[in-house]
């Protein structure tokens, strides 16, 4: 009799055996096997979200079947501590496997924000706010000149104020390398002046070819003890950078004594005016070597440079001359050219 029982307690122990390891076998096929997703789709994992809470999402969108084998497989795997919050596009068929491995890389949904050259931190503080998909507060409107303009990667939920802190490292490096690289003899004494000019050059002009000339022009104008005379540092000491003018300067405005006329003052303003790119800063690192002490618009989108104000004075008749006819065209183009 109970050599009866031992034996059918030994079957039921087997056939157990049997069941769980076909339970397991088919869990963790289940886990790996294509998941029932058909079409791609985005998936947010928000801060403080829990492993209960993001699978049952999962399920909701249809990305995953089997919830409990996911959150069983995610703790047996420890991967139920290391899940990051971020935006994520899982393709069709992803596996149960793969969107846990996922989920603990990050996000892989990346978004992206463009910083032109010559733009003020203002401009750049405005934009950042206006990225809805941005988090956090900026308190304080950056120093002018220490974001780096670029595009810059980020995914949803990732701080105003860390991308500004990217922006001031890429700057202050690609300034540290300026100044350490800069040519000999430059009447430039720290590397904010450097940055401050380079900030002038940027807003001078567009023309990448012409960067290394515009700034030969106010170095050679800064080693004769020149004032600059450049309207954007006009401009700028009138609004601060918060804006653009959307109009003329006047009369008035360019003999104003403020900081930032360069019409009044000799040398430097005290700030930069705008932020400057690599580029601009390199070219004021390095300009070119000429004797141009002048330059205006040639009515291409460049200027043509010269060195005695005579030359200066000629081809600025010519501009205005340009300008004339660009005015009386517009007039007669609105006229219907009657």
């Amino acid at each position: 009799m109970m050599r009866h029982v031992a034996a059918n307690a030994l079957t039921l122990i087997a056939v157990a055996l049997v069941l769980v390891f076909g339970l397991i076998t088919w869990a963790q096929s289940q886990y790996r096997r294509p998941g029932p997703l058909t079409e791609p789709m985005r998936f947010e994992v928000e801060q403080g979200d829990t492993l209960t809470r993001v699978t049952d999402r999962l399920e909701q969108d249809g990305i995953i079947a089997h919830p409990t084998i996911f959150r069983i497989a995610a703790r047996y795997t420890k991967q139920d501590r290391g899940l990051k919050y971020g935006e994520y596009e899982f393709e069709p068929r992803t596996s149960m496997e793969e969107v846990l491995a996922l989920l603990n890389a990050g996000g892989n949904v990346i978004r992206q924000i463009v910083v032109p050259e010559g733009w003020t931190s203002w401009q750049v503080v405005e934009m950042l706010r206006a990225r809805e998909e941005l988090s956090g507060e900026i308190t304080t409107i950056p120093t002018e000149g220490s974001l780096a303009p670029a595009g810059y990667d980020f995914q949803k939920g990732d701080s105003r104020q860390g991308i500004i802190e990217r922006m001031q490292t890429r700057q202050s490096e690609i300034l540290s390398q300026a100044w350490a690289g800069r040519d000999e003899g430059l009447p430039l004494k720290t590397p904010e002046e450097l940055l401050t000019l380079a900030s002038i050059v940027e807003k001078e002009t567009g023309v990448a070819a012409e960067r290394d000339l515009v700034a030969s022009v106010f170095i050679n104008r800064l080693e004769r003890g020149m004032r600059l005379q450049t309207d954007p540092t006009v401009i700028y000491g009138i609004t601060k950078g918060q804006g653009a003018l959307g109009r003329g300067l006047r009369r008035s405005e360019l003999v104003a004594r403020t900081e930032f006329n360069t019409y009044v003052i000799l040398g430097l303003p005290p700030t930069p005016i705008a932020n400057p790119g690599r580029d601009a800063i390199m070219a004021t690192a390095h300009p070119a070597q000429t004797d141009n002490l002048y330059f205006v618009a040639d009515g291409t989108g460049g200027h043509v440079f010269s060195r005695t104000l005579a030359e200066h004075n000629a081809n600025v008749v010519k501009w205005r001359q340009i300008e004339a006819e660009r005015a009386r065209a517009a007039e007669e183009a609105g006229t219907g050219g009657q």
